[in-house]
């Protein structure tokens, strides 16, 4: 069934379809729920709404920011749930950044991460930059308003005056709010130049850095995790697998999502997984320069689920671009939901959708 509202000024959206999917570890119980596609010509404020790299949930209130960086924004946006699905989203108001500030004037704001802070007074935001043209990755706050409070201080190895090169478009990817609020974890979606290869279809060693931030925006921890492969033969000769996010749900236990695409395979390009890591042993590689001459030890990750295994069941029988997630409110019976939120890259590689999936989380 297809339902669409329009409100005065809110516009409308759709509905999906509610077949469900168990997948569970000694730890973590999964379970698929529903799923939902945003108009691709949705409005709002004068922007197309697109690009949706990140989500966030706070006190019935979502954000999603959107990637365009010739107009950085994000939305706010309502996301009705009703029976374990997904009833109406409704996309209320669009957030155009302030750029005028020192840090953020003349950066390239590539935006792929949105938290809420430790309240709804401000909001934290990943941007990739533009390695290839020298512009750095960023991790800063904002208002709710989109006015700059203050910027995250990198290490050298993130940025492109250093001698350790970051890849570009393979930076900032993921963002979470530390489950002790102490701070932030940012992870990358692709390893640093000099820590790795990027992931291929023979067994690689790609390392990627999951970094701790401080509520003051300074960096105090960091640990590495080790992607996945390529799953498909790229028929067009590209193909790359990263982590798109991350959610810490117990103290150096995460949720993270990664996302492989591979060329030439029409609709079903991606391989989307969400993997639960565990870095209570993990090495502090903070100080580490070049992973490849250094000694330490990964977290570990465990495969808790694949988005093939229901790929019948979605409304179009569409894996999209899967880069953002979130837990949303709570189910009747105690369960968190999580929901996550395709890019759909505006259409330029293609036809994609904006996809939002809904998933039942317990432990």
């Amino acid at each position: 069934m297809r339902k669409i509202l329009f409100y005065l000024p809110l516009v409308l959206i759709l509905s999906g379809c509610g077949t469900s999917k168990n997948v569970s570890t000694d730890n973590i119980q999964l379970k698929f729920l529903d799923d939902f596609i945003i108009a691709e010509d949705l409005e709002i404020g004068g922007t197309k709404v697109g690009g949706l790299s990140g989500i966030d949930y706070y006190e019935n209130q979502y954000l999603l920011v959107s990637d365009h960086p010739g107009n950085p924004r994000f939305y706010k946006t309502e996301i009705k749930i009703d029976q374990k699905k997904i009833d109406t989203v409704i996309l209320s108001e669009v957030i155009e950044l302030d750029r005028s500030s020192e840090f953020l004037k003349g950066k390239t704001l590539d935006l792929e991460a949105i938290r809420f802070g430790s309240n709804k007074e401000d909001i934290i935001i990943t941007s990739e930059g533009s390695i290839q043209n020298g512009k750095d990755p960023a991790i800063f706050k904002v208002t709710p308003d989109g006015k700059f409070i203050s910027g995250f201080t990198l290490p050298s190895y993130f940025k492109t005056s250093g001698e350790q090169e970051p890849r570009n478009n393979g930076v900032f990817e993921g963002l979470s709010r530390s489950i002790d609020g102490t701070g932030y974890w940012a992870g990358t979606e692709l390893p640093l130049k000099k820590d790795g290869s990027k992931p291929k279809l023979f067994p690689t060693k790609s390392p990627v850095r999951l970094t701790h931030f401080n509520s003051n925006g300074k960096p105090t921890r960091q640990f590495v995790l080790q992607l996945e492969g390529i799953t498909k033969i790229p028929w067009l000769y590209f193909a790359i697998n990263g982590l798109t996010e991350l959610l810490e749900y117990e103290p150096d236990r995460f949720l993270v999502l990664e996302r492989a695409f591979s060329a030439g395979h029409g609709t079903g390009s991606n391989t989307v997984r969400i993997f639960d890591v565990d870095a209570r042993n993990a090495t502090n590689t903070l100080e580490e320069e070049n992973l490849r001459k250094a000694d330490f030890t990964a977290a570990k990750k465990t495969l808790i689920f694949d988005f093939k295994s229901v790929r019948k069941q979605l409304k179009e029988e569409i894996i999209d671009n899967l880069e953002g997630m979130t837990f949303g409110p709570d189910l009747p019976n105690g369960n968190k939901t999580l929901l996550l939120v395709s890019d759909n890259n505006f259409n330029s590689l293609g036809r994609q959708i904006s996809q939002i999936i809904l998933m039942e989380f317990s432990l």
